[in-house]
């Protein structure tokens, strides 16, 4: 660009150039063209001194003319008589071109007015002959007028270096601004450049900073969208790893537990089996909505129906048995049939049965329940485990936490950290919340505290459940 923009100055150096230059040559064509016509007003209202009437002689005209007229410094005026230089203005020239032989008869003897360029030792001129006569004059005449055009065009080639010296700097400064402006406006992009560069999969918390409303800004601010995109994504796409090696491990190890201990009684086998292909069933939903995990937002998160709880603790109670060898009761058991999820709540109570599996040894026991207080279903499990020490009772709850049980504080578990961040989840889309009451060394009791929306009020409670999911995911 700052190319193009040189090559236009010097273009635009060489066309002003040209226009000085004729512009000088047309002022020196007026001069000389104005030093005719001086001439013509004198031989018209002079008169000879020495006789006081009008000249009769080309010589005594001229001599007065050339005595009054007063030449510039690059000018020069003189006559011809007979063809020979007669008189000269009495300013001294740059050079004297009245003894120029060969200027001289050049122009000798011209009839007519002429203009032209001549050589001098002043540089090149420009002329003129303004052939004089008189009526009944015995001799014949001519005004030479000369102009040196050496000073017009120093002044010309000055002017030319002033524009060359004005336009060199307004190029390097125009140069230096555009420099500056070019780097504030590209240093977001540079800086975009070079964020896009660093980020890894790893790495996707770095932003760029938005200043400004232009169309650079909102380049960057949508690119910090796009980031904020690929973030979710990536964490989502993690997070379904991790949901899915850690929900799967439970349904298998179920499955696994009752398949080593099918019995051949035709009964038993048909029990079990029909626990088997729930859990299948069940692994199946899993895979299925691992993404809808990752959303746990999204309102087909639940499929609600009509949920009998005594029906759900026992079914509950009896996958869970083989998940360890525990004392495994129920503690209650409200006659209740509720609109909910049923697998979601069975899901959310085999995690934390599988996670009082964990913190509990072979003597301790387990103990499944429901019960409804103040207008609200409670779904609880109750261990007699190691407890869950009370700084990580706040956090427990959040994603990749580990539960910290008393005892087991420094030790990776088994899971992913995001059990109880299931649960919870699960709780909230409900309408409802996790409640925790752990003592370290005596157990640790989880409830799942949900609002009582009864099946035969389905059209209305089911508006309430929706209400109670929005207000508590707030």
């Amino acid at each position: 660009m700052m190319l193009l923009v040189a090559l236009a100055l010097s273009a635009e150096l060489v066309i002003a150039a040209r226009v000085l230059t004729e512009r000088a040559e047309a002022e020196l064509d007026q001069e000389l063209v104005h030093e005719g016509d001086k001439l013509r007003d004198y031989a018209e209202r002079a008169v000879d001194p020495a006789t006081g009437e009008p000249y009769r002689e080309v010589r005594n005209l001229l001599a007065g003319y050339l005595a009054e007229a007063v030449p510039d410094a690059d000018e020069t005026l003189f006559s011809l008589v007979d063809g020979r230089p007669a008189h000269r203005a009495r300013a001294e020239p740059p050079a004297r071109l009245d003894t120029d032989p060969r200027f001289v008869s050049r122009i000798a003897g011209l009839s007519q007015p002429e203009s032209g360029t001549v050589a001098s030792a002043a540089g090149p001129a420009r002329y003129a002959v303004f052939p004089v006569r008189l009526e009944g004059a015995p001799d014949t005449g001519a005004l030479v007028v000369v102009e040196f055009a050496a000073p017009v065009e120093e002044r010309v080639a000055s002017t030319v270096r002033v524009l060359a010296v004005v336009s060199f700097v307004a190029l390097t400064l125009a140069g230096l601004a555009s420099w500056q402006v070019a780097g504030r406006v590209l240093a977001p992009i540079r800086t975009l450049r070079r964020t896009a560069e660093t980020i890894r999969e790893s790495d996707l918390d770095q932003r760029i900073v938005v200043t400004g409303t232009d169309d650079v800004a909102a380049l960057a601010h949508t690119f910090n969208e796009m980031l904020d995109r690929l973030q979710s994504a990536f964490a989502g796409q993690r997070q379904l790893l991790d949901d899915a090696s850690h929900e799967l491990r439970t349904p298998i190890t179920v499955i696994r537990g009752h398949l080593e201990l099918i019995s051949d009684k035709p009964a038993e086998r048909s029990r079990t089996l029909a626990l088997v292909l729930d859990e299948l069933h069940r692994m199946n939903r899993l895979v299925d909505d691992l993404m809808l995990l990752a959303k746990a937002e999204r309102p087909d998160f639940l499929d609600l129906s009509e949920v009998d709880v005594t029906d759900l603790v026992m079914e509950v109670l009896a996958k869970a048995s083989a998940l360890g060898d525990r004392q495994w009761t129920v503690s209650d058991a409200a006659e209740q049939t509720v609109l909910a999820d049923g697998q979601r709540l069975t899901q959310a109570l085999m995690q934390l049965a599988a996670n009082a599996v964990r913190h509990t040894r072979p003597e301790d026991a387990i103990s499944i329940g429901t019960t409804v207080v103040d207008g609200r279903l409670r779904l609880g499990v109750s261990d007699t485990g190691t407890g869950i020490a009370p700084e990580d009772c706040a956090r427990i709850f959040d994603r990749f936490a580990r539960t910290g049980h008393r005892g087991d504080r420094g030790r990776r578990g088994d899971g992913a950290g995001l059990g109880l961040a299931i649960v919870a989840s699960i709780a909230h889309a409900h309408g409802g919340r996790v409640l925790l009451d752990s003592t370290p060394g005596k157990g640790s009791t989880f409830i799942l505290d949900l609002p009582l929306v009864p099946a035969d009020g389905h059209h209305h409670d089911t508006a309430t459940a929706a209400t109670g999911r929005s207000e508590a995911r707030r």
